[in-house]
């Protein structure tokens, strides 16, 4: 899993650019720039960075802890969209086309981000042509999340698309605790958050999360998933897809 600094020094902004998609390949001199026009700031857990349907005027690069991004139905229904490690950006769709945010994002942990003025940033788009490119990949990253996503939705009964995110998240940030066998995942996700990334209720989620730590597969604690083993999650995943739609088990 990527780790970054507490301390907030030169150094240590420098380094968490660098473990940005959006400024990784910049050069030295435009990474000092764009340091100089951050912002720390602090958010504590269950605390909103910005609220979907509002406008948007600062980007942020996630520091320290954990930020939650999910969309409302007007009924007040949340479906996640992602979870967001050290090192990611959010906040950029408001800032590049000047529309309000289209989810909320939430701390799900004690956050430290680093935030820009939008106009500040766009200023630094027109100046850096590197900066372009870095948005490109960010912008491609997110879509190539979405597609994960979308076939966990068109693939997958609702215990298979939980698998397949889990999975996902687990090549990313996921920590070797047993080489090929056994991950520690911390999401800081309640089961109702958990629930809300598939679709479904939470005391599901509930008898799910029973049924495989009973069968040794995913051991789960306040937030903190353990991959028993992942051979068979994989297997447990891909026989999930081949479950019709409308026969699932849970």
């Amino acid at each position: 899993m990527r780790s970054l600094p507490d301390h907030d020094t030169p150094s240590t902004r420098m380094a968490c650019l660098r473990k940005t998609l959006l400024f990784a390949d910049l050069p030295e001199g435009d990474l000092l720039v764009l340091s100089a026009s951050l912002q720390r700031s602090e958010f504590h857990k269950g605390q909103p960075i910005f609220w979907q349907g509002h406008q948007g005027h600062e980007l942020y690069v996630v520091m320290r802890g954990k930020v939650r991004t999910f969309k409302t139905t007007p009924a007040g229904h949340e479906t996640t969209l992602n979870i967001l490690f050290p090192g990611d950006v959010l906040g950029e769709c408001a800032v590049l086309d000047g529309r309000p945010h289209p989810v909320t994002a939430v701390a799900t942990a004690h956050c430290s981000l680093l935030g820009m003025a939008g106009d500040v940033f766009l200023q630094h788009l027109q100046a850096m042509p590197a900066l372009a490119l870095g948005v490109a990949r960010l912008l491609t990253s997110k879509l190539r999340w979405m597609a994960t996503y979308a076939e966990t939705i068109a693939q997958y009964d609702a215990a298979g698309r939980l698998l397949h995110i889990l999975l996902y998240y687990n090549r990313r940030f996921g920590e070797e605790q047993e080489p090929g066998r056994r991950y520690v995942l911390n999401l800081a996700l309640n089961q109702a958050d958990l629930a809300s990334l598939v679709g479904a209720r939470r005391e599901w989620v509930n008898r799910i999360l029973h049924d495989w730590r009973q069968r040794d597969l995913i051991a789960y604690d306040a937030g903190r998933i353990v991959i028993l083993d992942l051979p068979r999650v994989q297997q447990e995943r891909d026989r999930r897809m081949a479950i019709p739609l409308d026969q699932e088990e849970w």
